[in-house]
């Protein structure tokens, strides 16, 4: 059974559950709400909930530990010369998995790793019918449990009450927990990293070749980590974009908002925002396709050497991609200053321009900060437009008509295929990850900053 055919049978048990434990409260009040202490709805809800929250509590638990466990058992009848090697202990386990998804045929591996394979496959098929067995019978058994509760003096409104809010920490805890999970499985691995690479030269090297040769006696045999280029290239493309998105998207927001008539900005703003659900690939065909030639073509012609993928045409591309962050936002911000404002500043003799200069503008500003930085934010993350118009060459240039690469395009690039989480070289990527994750932070401190101060101006 999957797991959308064991989530719908919990589901229906729900339902089930509702119905009996409202009916069954309807039954103890003889037809008279005024009889109980609840309505029948909580009482229902009650059953419900510990119908429920019990089998999607065991499913949690079963996949936090069903992989480990399953592994162990399988690790545990390996060759030791096979555990002995984590190397070839790795492509052992990759190769099991495949073989019980029934796609290793064309594997050529040792008996011992078919026989590993077969017997992860039955062993994944008992766990899947155990899951179904345990998950229905916490179902049932909440659900048994909660029934037998129910009496006319129960507290079913105040019961449900504090199962909403225990699920409302437990929400909360998980986003909380999976921030601090993604925090420190960079900063482990970026440890990691600074144990084989020394920081300054991570941080302030001129020169980035990850590639480790196989032979020692290979030219660059163990790599050149100076991430420099990376962070120029990075800054340069979101200068860019940002030089196109900032001015556009703050004058289509202005006139959108001041200017425009109900009947074109109920036009305008959907047709505008259409451009933020465009997936990043297709803007990234068309900066290779049509905007990088275009730069070529007519560069040529103005006797500039212009690179078949440049920061520019890459730059230009994701400038337009994230006009609509910082046009709705604005838009949005400037739509809330208060009414008041405006007519103070019609009633003193100035313009509508003079308003929305001196007046509207200042009073949004801090959430035309927030917006621009939200935006900036898009840009330095940006990936796919990048890799098809700017290229991979890790440039040490602010020469925007040249090649260049970014941080998001490498960890890209060194994490691609089956890796050797034990080398400079992939572990490289977590420090980039660490790196962009404390910029980005730095960026929503300094919008929190200005949104403070500006705040309580004009609140």
């Amino acid at each position: 059974m999957s797991l959308s055919f064991l989530l719908l049978a919990v589901a229906a048990l729900c339902a089930l559950s509702f119905y009996f434990g409202r009916q069954r409260a309807v039954a103890l009040s003889g037809g008279r709400h005024s009889n109980l202490h609840s309505l029948p709805v909580h009482y229902g809800a009650y059953t419900a909930a510990w119908c429920g929250l019990p089998a999607l509590a065991l499913l949690l638990i079963w996949y936090m530990f069903q992989g480990s466990v399953i592994e162990a058992l399988i690790v545990s009848d390996l060759p030791q010369e096979i555990l002995e090697d984590s190397g070839r202990l790795s492509l052992a386990l990759n190769s099991i998995s495949l073989i019980a998804a029934g796609n290793g045929q064309h594997l050529s591996v040792e008996p011992e790793i078919v026989d590993a394979g077969r017997r992860l496959a039955n062993i994944q098929t008992i766990a899947s019918a155990a899951l179904v067995v345990v998950m229905l019978s916490g179902a049932v058994l909440g659900l048994s449990l909660s029934y037998r509760k129910i009496t006319a003096d129960m507290r079913a409104r105040n019961n449900i009450e504090r199962i909403a809010r225990y699920v409302m920490i437990a929400c909360s805890a998980i986003a909380i927990l999976s921030t601090v999970g993604i925090v420190f499985s960079l900063l482990f691995e970026a440890l990691h990293f600074f144990t084989k690479i020394n920081p300054l030269e991570f941080l302030f090297g001129l020169e980035w070749s990850p590639q480790t040769a196989i032979r020692a006696d290979q030219v660059a045999s163990e790599g050149a980590f100076g991430a420099i280029p990376l962070f120029v290239g990075t800054l340069l493309i979101t200068l860019i974009a940002m030089c196109v998105a900032v001015p556009i998207g703050l004058f289509s927001a202005v006139y959108m908002g001041e200017y425009a008539s109900p009947k074109f900005r109920a036009i305008a703003k959907p047709a505008l925002e259409i451009l933020a659900g465009v997936p990043t690939v297709v803007y990234g065909f068309f900066a290779a396709l049509t905007v990088a030639p275009f730069l070529r073509d007519n560069g040529a012609i103005l006797g500039l050497d212009v690179s078949s993928e440049s920061a520019l045409a890459a730059g230009l591309v994701m400038g337009i991609m994230i006009i609509p962050f910082v046009s709705s936002l604005s838009d949005d911000v400037m739509s809330q200053v208060p009414k008041s404002l405006r007519d103070g500043s019609y009633g003193l003799g100035a313009t509508k321009s003079e308003t929305i200069r001196n007046v509207i503008f200042p009073a949004a500003l801090p959430g035309i900060v927030g917006a621009v930085l939200l935006a900036v934010s898009r840009a330095i993350g940006e990936t796919m437009i990048v890799v098809m118009a700017a290229g991979l060459a890790a440039n040490m240039t602010a020469n925007p008509l040249q090649a260049v690469t970014t941080v998001t395009v490498q960890i890209v690039t060194l994490l691609v295929g089956d890796q050797e989480f034990d080398s400079a070289k992939t572990l490289s990527a977590f420090a980039l990850g660490l790196v962009l994750f404390l910029v980005t932070l730095g960026l929503n401190v300094f919008a929190l900053k200005v949104v403070q101060k500006y705040r309580e101006k004009y609140d």
